[in-house]
C-alpha cells in the first residue's frame, strides 16, 4: 500500500501540472454566447443575466474601459513596454465575475501595438502593424505577457489575437474581391507585413513560450469577413486554433446608416455588395456563410474549430428579426460556435435586441454622458427571440 502511495506521488510529480485554461475540449461541441463591448467593466449581474439566457461563453473586449495610461492594458499602442498592472487587475476581476456566473471567456483586444482601434484614434484607421514587422514583435511581446498572466485563469477559453484585422485595407485588395483576386493578392504579399497568416504564426509562437495549452482564436482578414479565409492556402500550424469570422453582410442593409437613407435597402432585396449589387435572401446568406466552412473542410479543419465570432443587424430595421433567423439557421445547420453582437452594450444601443425595435430611453444617453452605469431595463423581445430561443435550447 505504501509503495502504491509513493508510486502515485512520483507519477504525479512527473506529470505536467494541471492547467486551469486547458479548454480545447470546451470547443468540441457547439457553444453559443454573446459579445461584451461595454464602456464600463461588466458587473456580476451582467454575466449572470447572459448565463441566465443559456449562454456558455462571452467574447470580451476591454478597449472601451478607462485605462491606466493611454490604451487599456498595453499602455500605449505607440510603444509597448509592458502590461499596465492596474488594468490587469481590472481585467482579472471581470474574469472572476464571468467565472462565478459559469461563463467561459474569449479575450478579444481591439488594439495592439501599431494598431490602435479607430474609435480610440479619432476614427482613423491605424494600419502601422501591416506596414512594418517591427510592430509584430511588440504585439508578440504583449501577448506573451498577457498569456503569462491569464494562462491559469479558469474562465479563459481562448485568446482572440485581435478583433477584425484588415491588412488588406489600403494594401491593394478590394473588400469582397473574387477568390482569384484574393489569392493573387496573397501570392504577391506572402511574407510581407500584410501576411496575416504569418503574423498569427509569430504571435502564437510567443504565446506558446509561456502557455502551451490555451486555445487561440484567429479572425479572418478584411475585418473578419466570412469570405476572407478563402485566400489562405492552409490553416495555421498550431492545432489549438479556432478560426473566426463575423457576419453583418450585406452591410449596406444591416447597418445603422441604412436607416438614414431616403429609401432604405430591404432584406430580402437587392443590396450593394463588393463592386456590384446582389439579391440577398436566406439562400444568399447560406451561400456566403458556406465559404468559411467550405474552406475549413477543404483544409482538413474540423467544423468545431470554426466560429461566428460576431453577427447582428440594426435592431430597429423592420427585417432584423428575419435576418437573424436566417443567419442562425445556417450557423446551426453547420453546428458552428457563435456569439451574437451584442449583449447589453452601454455605449451603443443599435444591436441590443432586448431593447426591442423602438428608440432607447433618454436615460441611456444621459448615463453615457456621465460615464455612469446604464440604467435602462432589458427584457425578452421579439427582436431577441431568434437568439434567446437558441440559447435557452442549450441550457
Amino acid at each position: 500500500m505504501m509503495r502504491t502511495i509513493f508510486l502515485a506521488l512520483a507519477l504525479a510529480a512527473a506529470a505536467p501540472a494541471a492547467h486551469a485554461a486547458d479548454l480545447i475540449d470546451f470547443w468540441d461541441t457547439a457553444q453559443h454566447g454573446g459579445n461584451s463591448f461595454n464602456r464600463l467593466p461588466p458587473d456580476q449581474a451582467y454575466f449572470d443575466a447572459l448565463r441566465g439566457y443559456g449562454a456558455t461563453w462571452v467574447r470580451l473586449s476591454y478597449d472601451k474601459w478607462k485605462p491606466g495610461k493611454r490604451d487599456f492594458l498595453i499602455g500605449t499602442a505607440d510603444k509597448y513596454e509592458g502590461l499596465v498592472a492596474s488594468d490587469v487587475k481590472t481585467l482579472r476581476d471581470v474574469l472572476d465575475r464571468a467565472d462565478k456566473a459559469g461563463l467561459k471567456v474569449v479575450i478579444a483586444p481591439l488594439s495592439l501595438p501599431g494598431m490602435r482601434w479607430a474609435q480610440n484614434n479619432d476614427n482613423k484607421f491605424d494600419g502601422r502593424i501591416w506596414q512594418d514587422k517591427a510592430w509584430w514583435e511588440q504585439a508578440a511581446a504583449f501577448w506573451r505577457d498577457l498569456a503569462s498572466e491569464l494562462k491559469d485563469h479558469p474562465a479563459v477559453a481562448a485568446y482572440n489575437i485581435v478583433n477584425e484585422p484588415a491588412p488588406e485595407k489600403k494594401g491593394g485588395l478590394a473588400e469582397h474581391a473574387t477568390i482569384a483576386e484574393m489569392r493573387s493578392w496573397y501570392t504577391q504579399n506572402a511574407g510581407s507585413a500584410r501576411d496575416l497568416r504569418a503574423f498569427y504564426e509569430t504571435v502564437i509562437a510567443a504565446i506558446r513560450e509561456v502557455d502551451p495549452l490555451t486555445p487561440v482564436m484567429a479572425d479572418a482578414g478584411w475585418y473578419a469577413a466570412a469570405d476572407a479565409f478563402s485566400y489562405w492556402p492552409a490553416g495555421l500550424a498550431d492545432k489549438r486554433v479556432l478560426y473566426s469570422f463575423h457576419m453583418y453582410e450585406p452591410y449596406a442593409a444591416t447597418s445603422a446608416p441604412n436607416m438614414k437613407r431616403d429609401k432604405p435597402y430591404a432584406y430580402p432585396g437587392n443590396v450593394p455588395f463588393g463592386e456590384g449589387e446582389e439579391k440577398w435572401d436566406a439562400e444568399r446568406v447560406k451561400a456566403y456563410l458556406d465559404q468559411p466552412v467550405d474552406w475549413a473542410d477543404s483544409r482538413g479543419i474540423a467544423r468545431n474549430r470554426v466560429v461566428a465570432g460576431e453577427f447582428g443587424c440594426m435592431r430597429r430595421l423592420p427585417f432584423c428579426t428575419q435576418y437573424l433567423e436566417d443567419v442562425l439557421t445556417r450557423l446551426d445547420e453547420d453546428k458552428l460556435h457563435w456569439a451574437f453582437y451584442s449583449f447589453r452594450e452601454d455605449a451603443w444601443d443599435g444591436m441590443d435586441y432586448e431593447l426591442g425595435a423602438g428608440k432607447v430611453n433618454w436615460k441611456y444617453w444621459e448615463a453615457m454622458d456621465n460615464n455612469e452605469p446604464d440604467p435602462v431595463k432589458r427584457k425578452p423581445t421579439p427582436e431577441f427571440a431568434p437568439i434567446s430561443k437558441r440559447l435557452a435550447a442549450g441550457k
